[in-house]
């Protein structure tokens, strides 16, 4: 196999596929890039065999052929070139000459028969959307997913496509992040599936701001194809629980709050906050929002914030990186609260189909 490619563009590839790549593989065809080289194309997949990506670039190709090579030395070593153009030649034992100006490296492959099939961009139903209103929908929910691995259904994204729409949904147990975007689809084709979230961190990587996205549904896995890229995933198996139940039907109190302002109040007395003492308590009186944090073995920090609030006083103690993970991934420049009382799960919205419920603490 022989070809030539600009560095640029072929560490942009690199860069692209190469955080599937685990460091802990038990095999070693799994920390190599599939290399393929044909019709003036050049693929270059990796996985973790729950996982993997496929990018797609233009080289001159010499001849035809296939290698696998250690994906994270490879780009390392394209990092540290010179721009221009980089000449590979791999001969029949899997060993690849590189060269690119003065600079001459000899790597050591790996055949193409030891790498896992990768599946193929098919399935029973295909969905469109933009990629980037797809980005921000997982930016938008996801960091309120499960870390709790005996919880496997919570840790990741659920994606349901029906009545028109996606829905998705992460929660794990304590709070609910809820977006939700108009997609057109035939009626049967509603489905649920729940993303792992690795795949989802993936996503927020790799897509762009624009273009479309193609999601194709099989069982037990989805792809989703875009630009010259290709990525699959295993989903995660089970059913997701009834998020519509967790959701308060009516509140009492709705209060109008600037997120910018909010968000830096919580940042500055939440660095009192430790791991024995992680809870913020906000106070909604009079046209005024009290938000304190203290701690026994730190001390006190106070914040005061103007509102429009007119209603009954509201105590209420949340911990505050759950206050702050909606706010920092809005854009918005108003969110709003809405609550019953201080014991009662608490509902943020803004002006998008979003919405984030989240649980109070109760201290003693």
């Amino acid at each position: 196999m022989k070809f030539s490619i600009a560095r640029s563009k072929f560490l942009e590839s690199l860069q692209t596929v190469q955080n599937v790549v685990s460091g802990k593989n038990t095999l070693q065809i799994l920390a190599n890039a599939l290399i393929k080289a044909e019709d003036g194309k050049l693929w270059i997949t990796t996985t973790d065999l729950d996982m993997s990506v496929r990018s797609l670039i233009e080289a001159e190709v010499t001849s035809d052929g296939s290698t696998t090579l250690p994906i994270r030395r490879l780009a390392s070593i394209v990092r540290e070139l010179p721009e221009g153009r980089i000449s590979f030649d791999v001969d029949e034992k899997d060993v690849a000459a590189i060269q690119c100006g003065a600079s001459s490296f000899r790597i050591n492959g790996l055949p193409m028969s030891e790498f896992p099939p990768i599946p193929g961009s098919d399935g029973r139903m295909c969905y469109r959307i933009d990629q980037g209103a797809f980005r921000e929908m997982l930016r938008k929910t996801s960091y309120a997913a499960s870390l709790d691995e005996t919880r496997r259904v919570l840790n990741g994204v659920l994606l349901a496509f029906k009545d028109g729409k996606l829905t998705m949904v992460a929660t794990d147990g304590r709070r609910l992040a809820l977006v939700e975007h108009e997609v057109e689809f035939p009626p049967e084709s509603d489905v649920e599936l729940i993303l792992p979230t690795k795949a989802v961190t993936e996503l927020v990587h790799i897509l762009g701001n624009d273009g479309d996205l193609r999601i194709f549904v099989q069982k037990n896995q989805v792809i989703f194809e875009f630009g010259n890229t290709m990525m699959s995933s295993k989903l995660v198996d089970g059913v997701y629980p009834n998020y519509r139940q967790v959701i308060p039907s009516g509140c009492d109190e709705r209060v109008s709050l600037e997120r910018e302002a909010l968000l830096t109040a919580l940042r500055r007395v939440s660095i009192i906050a430790t791991d024995k003492s992680n809870a913020t308590k906000l106070t909604f009186a009079a046209n005024q929002l009290e938000i304190l944090s203290t701690s026994p073995d730190i001390g006190e920090a106070r914040e005061l914030l103007p509102i429009k609030f007119s209603g009954k006083p509201i105590s209420v103690i949340f911990n505050p990186e759950y206050i702050m993970d909606p706010l920092k991934n809005l854009d918005c420049d108003e969110v709003f609260m809405e609550m019953n009382d201080g014991n009662s799960p608490a509902i943020l919205k803004c002006d998008i189909p979003f919405l984030y419920v989240l649980m109070p603490l109760r201290i003693s």
